[in-house]
């Protein structure tokens, strides 16, 4: 203290004042306190802001990873989905060929069928009209043997044994109908 007082005492004896004695001296010692202080909450302030975007941007980044993983999976899923309707679609197809194959057989051997069948009838018809024809024949001859033996019995038979014949055809008559 004896320093500062030796001090303050040589500027008064020059006429001059001692630097920290001076109003400008204590207006600059305010300043940077103000500064100082003003300072350091601007960089409290200026820390904590910067501190919020990094987290901001960390968290956006984090979403952005997070959105990005889940649309690998979703196109992963996708591509997967697409596969296997791909396979179904062709699976799909196969089957329809299959299918399409086995009923053309199917109609090609209902065609084989029903053309057998068909000429199977065709055959009983013509069986049919041969067997119709033979007794249509059959009694055409009957009959013409029939009226050829009524001609030759009634220019040759005469008489008694027209009556003899008579008497014998009307025994015989009830054992043929019965």
């Amino acid at each position: 203290m004896q320093a500062w007082a030796a001090e303050t005492a040589e500027h008064a004896a020059k006429g001059t004042e001692a630097f920290y004695a001076t109003a400008e001296f204590w207006v600059a010692v305010g300043l940077v306190l103000i500064l100082a202080a003003v300072g350091r909450t601007a960089f409290r302030v200026i820390a904590l802001a910067l501190d919020d975007r990094a987290e901001k941007i960390k968290n956006q980044i984090d979403e952005a990873s997070r959105l990005a993983e889940e649309a690998k999976q979703l196109l992963a899923s996708y591509e997967r989905k697409k596969h296997d309707a791909t396979a179904e679609a062709e699976a799909i197809i196969e089957h329809a060929r299959q299918e399409a194959d086995r009923l053309a057989e199917r109609t090609a051997e209902d065609l084989e069928r029903a053309l057998k069948r068909r000429e199977q009838m065709a055959m009983d018809r013509i069986a049919q009209a041969e067997v119709s024809a033979i007794a249509d024949v059959r009694n055409q001859a009957v009959d013409v043997a029939m009226q050829a033996a009524r001609q030759l019995l009634t220019e040759q038979v005469k008489g008694k044994s027209a009556d003899a014949l008579i008497g014998a055809a009307i025994k015989e008559l009830p054992e043929k109908l019965h």
